[in-house]
């Protein structure tokens, strides 16, 4: 099946979850691999990642858009996204314990959710 047959939530968020895995990495993958490296290598490094970022991001929010949702709507999903990204990110990638304040976190995200797409 052709992408541009997909659902349209489909087709704009899961652009922007596939965008929001190479941004979290080009924002902090580096901090794992080059801690080491002069800060101009990593920002090099995390900037041509954050290309690839943007080769899917700025196509999401397009489709999502003209396919009518909002800007806050477009905004706060990629929030969620975020969370739902970071927190395997931080946990499973970088090693960093699981907090309770992740789930508090989503729980206020949801709450932002409810909030701007129930119109």
């Amino acid at each position: 099946m052709n992408p541009s047959q997909w659902p349209l939530g489909l087709q704009t968020f899961g652009l922007l979850a596939l965008a929001n895995v190479f941004m979290t990495f080009a924002w902090y993958g580096h901090l794992r691999h080059l801690a080491g490296s002069p800060w101009l290598v990593a920002a090099l490094l995390s900037w041509g990642i954050a290309l690839i970022e943007y080769l899917l991001q700025v196509p999401a929010n397009r489709i999502g858009f003209a396919g009518g949702y909002s800007l806050a709507q477009l905004k706060i999903a990629q929030e969620v996204i975020t969370l739902c990204v970071f927190v395997p990110f931080a946990v499973l990638y970088m090693g960093q314990p699981l907090k309770w304040d992740y789930l508090w976190a989503g729980l206020c995200l949801l709450g932002a959710v409810y909030f701007i797409f129930r119109g």
